[in-house]
């Protein structure tokens, strides 16, 4: 990579969820405009090569990012058999609302504006998250994701939200489509050419990263740059 490699402090979280207690990985570039909260897979973890690429390009882009396990390690466990909790939609979307809601009271991060990034079934409990605490969140986007799993929530997001999807991926293009037609929030849906769910093919999992970088800088940079206005008048 050429240039001059930012400043970056990273954090090993312990995070309080519920009854639960959540593992996450918080890294803040230099000058941070904001922090983006990951919402992995179905059957994923906060390790997930692919999310991991993508936080890369979102810190580059001057964006923190928290990578989160949703589960427990016990109930990580227990979903390897029953592969139940990773469809808990409600479940997940609380560990989400209560991870924004502890990440805005720690001193490295109060005052940025939070997004969240959804994968797989991750994005529809970003949604619902993001339905929950309404204008606290300042952007979405879903990879791959599951948006049609908000159901009646889809309507009350009003975090600019986008969707972006292989196009080779089509049960999820529709069902992506059907949500988009239920969000009443700023939106774009972008379908990436050739690609498969998983985004391996050369350049896709790029494109992604570029487009959610894109938007999250665009977004939270402008909630805070129309926050820091407000505050100097």
């Amino acid at each position: 990579m050429s240039g001059v490699k930012k400043e970056q402090v990273s954090h090993i979280l312990r995070i309080p969820c519920g009854g639960a207690v959540i593992e996450g990985d918080l890294e803040i570039p230099e000058a941070s405009a904001g922090v983006v909260i990951f919402a992995h897979g179905s059957g994923s973890s906060r390790y997930s090569p692919r999310n991991q690429y993508v936080a890369g390009i979102i810190r580059e882009s001057g964006v923190a990012t928290l990578l989160m396990d949703l589960l427990t390690r016990d109930e990580e466990r227990i979903d390897d058999v029953t592969r139940r909790l990773r469809f808990d939609i409600g479940l997940l979307a609380s560990r989400l609302v209560d991870a924004a809601r502890w990440i805005s009271s720690l001193d490295a991060t109060r005052g940025m504006r939070t997004g969240f990034f959804g994968a797989s079934t991750g994005g529809g409990a970003a949604l619902v998250a993001a339905a929950e605490l309404g204008g606290k969140i300042g952007a979405v986007v879903s990879r791959g994701g599951r948006p049609d799993l908000a159901g009646e929530s889809l309507p009350l997001v009003t975090s600019p939200t986008l969707l972006i999807v292989g196009g080779r991926d089509e049960q999820v293009i529709e069902l992506n489509r059907q949500a988009y037609a239920r969000l009443g929030c700023k939106k774009e849906l972008k379908i990436v050419p050739g690609a498969t769910h998983l985004f391996e093919e050369p350049g896709a999992l790029e494109e992604v990263a570029r487009l959610a970088a894109a938007w999250f800088k665009q977004h939270l940079q402008a909630e805070r740059d129309i926050t820091a206005a407000g505050g100097g008048q």
